[in-house]
């Protein structure tokens, strides 16, 4: 197989260009169609010489994986399924807001974890990413994106898998993100999210400036390892540390994600466990009410049971806004990315009490 395009970067780009006998000036045209003008159609990098453009077609893979569904939600919300070249299937989506626009990337087919309440891990795994296919979905949703005139300004690790067990590729692909020499995003509007693998948070202060989330969800070691068997590797108090030193050696506040099940972990004592969890962290916590599933087992908390956590944070100081997905009725939301085509999808209208507590909470 040719490599991947996307493995063209200013760095080595003047080698390439060389190689194929151009002048250097070439370089700064061809990297400018790829990360600036985001074009892989080389019939449309018109500066560019025929000879050289024959070389860079017989020498790369200039394709994406291929958009085998599109799934558009009402809530500006847009899934889409893409294909890549062994054949399967992933999911990416992008999140329309007035004053924004975020990408929620996959990292990996399906997840090793197994976490209880994410429709993902009962898919099993199959394999890693790419950095390259990675990059293909910023790429590919930002060229659909540019047909409305939006710019992706976001960009999260937050769909199939789990960035931090397929360290390297996410990090190449999270680099080249923020990179001023690549796509150029903010370093803050770049998060990696993580179920909590010690040891890549410890590099993550080292290898990059993105931002970090942690996804929680419980803040016992009972109630986590039952939700989230990584907990048995990696405890609360291992968590904990990891957390602490990342912070002192890049002085970056640390997002938590909480996502809220009826009866399980948004109750007083869940709540004080977190505040404890939380003493000596500089954070924010983003509360998210369940999003059902097929099987999950789980239900969503009631608007008394959310607002009475999210008061117990707020009252300490610890900024707790509830977070409700998007994308609800595609099935784009928070845990239930699972590869799904639109006959495969059933409708759930967000009940108007959920709304209302919506814009109540801030």
């Amino acid at each position: 197989m040719k490599p991947s395009f996307l493995n063209i970067n200013r760095t080595n780009c003047d080698d390439v260009i060389k190689a194929f006998g151009q002048p250097s000036f070439r370089s700064k045209q061809l990297t400018d169609w790829i990360y600036l003008h985001k074009q892989n159609d080389l019939t449309k990098m018109s500066n560019l010489p025929k000879a050289m453009v024959a070389k860079l077609d017989e020498t790369y893979d200039w394709s994406l994986p291929k958009t085998i569904d599109k799934l558009d939600s009402q809530d500006g919300t847009t899934k889409l399924l893409l294909q890549a070249a062994d054949g399967r299937v992933i999911e990416t989506v992008i999140m329309r807001y007035e004053n924004r626009t975020s990408l929620c990337v996959s990292s990996q087919v399906g997840c090793k974890l197994a976490c209880t309440f994410c429709q993902t891990g009962k898919l099993g795994f199959f394999r890693h990413l790419s950095r390259e296919e990675i990059l293909s979905q910023y790429f590919a949703a930002q060229q659909l994106l540019s047909e409305e005139d939006r710019r992706i300004s976001h960009v999260v690790f937050m769909g199939m898998g789990e960035p931090f067990d397929n360290y390297d590729a996410a990090i190449g692909a999270v680099n080249t993100l923020i990179d001023p020499d690549g796509f150029g995003l903010s370093a803050r509007h770049v998060t990696l999210s993580t179920s909590g693998i010690v040891p890549k948070i410890e590099r993550l202060a080292v290898d990059s400036r993105a931002a970090l989330a942690v996804s929680l969800h419980a803040a016992t070691d009972e109630l986590r390892t039952k939700l989230m068997p990584i907990n048995k590797k990696y405890p609360l108090a291992m968590l904990k540390e990891a957390l602490v030193n990342y912070q002192k050696n890049t002085g970056r506040k640390v997002t938590i994600e909480y996502l809220l099940l009826k009866n399980e972990n948004c109750n007083l004592t869940q709540a004080k466990a977190l505040v404890k969890f939380l003493h000596g962290l500089r954070c924010k916590v983003n509360l998210i009410p369940f999003n059902d599933h097929p099987g999950s087992g789980f239900e969503r908390p009631g608007p008394d049971e959310i607002r009475q956590f999210q008061k117990h944070l707020s009252d300490r100081s610890y900024p707790a806004p509830v977070r409700y997905s998007k994308g609800l009725d595609v099935s784009a939301a928070c845990g239930q990315l699972a590869a799904k085509r639109k006959e495969n999808l059933t409708d759930r209208p967000l009940r108007s009490e959920y709304a209302n507590l919506a814009n109540t909470i801030h």
